[in-house]
């Protein structure tokens, strides 16, 4: 998950996302018009070995690993509002999340709440604290909409990473690149009101399926919600909002969400 920032720099980040709604707002896998979206993971069916080999993280293990990756796994589902790790729970395993979109958090010291990132279908969290036994998770991760993941065993996780070096330079590469969009969202913070809305926009939208475009559609979410993902008070968002509707920047869609339908702004502020 975001548990492979070290220590030190993760405690700086934190003390400086502070804030009644603090929260981080840059893709982590940014695209603009394309390609197009690869096809979702099912999710009725029981999840398979060939599943695996689209997710990143196990795309260069065999079909033998992934069938040991698979020992005893099973499928959790969540509501929207629950949490499907808690901080400082002792890990189990690892998840990947094959529906729904998620936050992860964590609070500082005074109580404000501080967002690590968005994690979305493909997406694989709780892996830092499986790597050694009795680890504990070092933050929470929250649905914003309904999901459905696959939980998987530690112990079988823990022996490929031993044994297969691919396995281990790809897990450097994700923790690796999560870092990196952290350090994104730690300088975003410092922007205006535009630029944290239109960031914390195009960060959902990016999120919703694997490969998804910064003009892909973001389902409807609290507009408090929205406010704690764009670092700002629930009224600055609103005014923000209804501001970039009067530009076109964005649209409103038929189920009740928005829609990033300009994306010149976020070019000239550097966020594509």
């Amino acid at each position: 998950m975001f548990h492979g920032v070290d220590a030190a720099c993760e405690a700086t980040l934190l003390t400086t996302f502070r804030g009644p709604h603090l929260r981080h707002s840059a893709p982590t896998r940014r695209t603009i018009e394309g390609p197009a979206p690869a096809a979702p993971m099912p999710t009725s069916a029981p999840l398979q070995p060939a599943d695996l080999a689209q997710v990143p993280l196990f795309a260069d293990l065999s079909p033998e690993q992934h069938q040991r990756l698979l020992e005893q796994h099973r499928t959790v589902s969540f509501q929207a509002d629950q949490q499907l790790v808690l901080e400082q729970d002792e890990s189990q395993g690892l998840f990947l999340l094959r529906s729904g979109l998620t936050k992860v958090r964590t609070f500082t010291a005074d109580g404000s709440e501080a967002v690590l990132g968005l994690l979305g279908p493909g997406d694989v969290l709780g892996e830092m604290a499986v790597l050694e036994m009795g680890g504990r998770r070092t933050a929470d991760v929250v649905c914003l909409l309904a999901c459905t993941a696959v939980m998987l065993r530690a112990g079988p996780f823990r022996g490929l990473l031993a044994s297969e070096p691919r396995l281990a330079l790809a897990l450097a590469r994700l923790e690796a690149n999560r870092l990196q969009n952290l350090n994104r969202r730690f300088c975003q913070q410092s922007g205006d009101a535009t630029t944290r809305v239109l960031a914390a926009l195009a960060d959902l939208a990016c999120h919703t399926a694997t490969g998804a475009a910064a003009t892909a559609p973001i389902p409807p979410l609290p507009q408090s919600e929205l406010a704690i993902l764009c670092g700002l008070a629930r009224e600055t968002t609103s005014r923000t909002l209804s501001k970039l509707r009067q530009k076109g920047t964005i649209i409103d869609t038929e189920d009740g969400g928005i829609k990033l339908a300009d994306l010149t702004p976020l070019r000239r502020r550097g966020l594509l």
